[in-house]
């Protein structure tokens, strides 16, 4: 099982805090993941996952890239954080 967050304006955008899903073959690199989620709700969440500053983290590290997902790992979305 793969547990996915999604965090602050994403999670609005959305509508969506988390989901589960069955780690399969399908989804074992986190681009799969991003593809698989675009595909099954469509235009909004691909317009939103795909924005080139979202940041995403596996088991609470962010990543740069593609990466191997293990069954019980844990995948995160969510926007750059800013302050000032």
């Amino acid at each position: 099982m793969l547990k996915v967050l999604f965090f602050a304006r994403v999670r609005e955008t959305l509508d969506c805090a988390q989901l589960e899903l069955p780690w399969s073959e399908q989804v074992a690199r986190l681009d799969a993941l991003q593809d698989s989620l675009c595909a099954q709700h469509g235009a909004r969440w691909r317009e939103v996952l795909e924005e080139d500053n979202m940041i995403r983290a596996v088991n609470q590290v962010v990543v740069q890239g593609d990466c191997a997902l293990a069954d019980g790992d844990e995948v995160a979305f969510f926007p750059p954080v800013t302050g000032g």
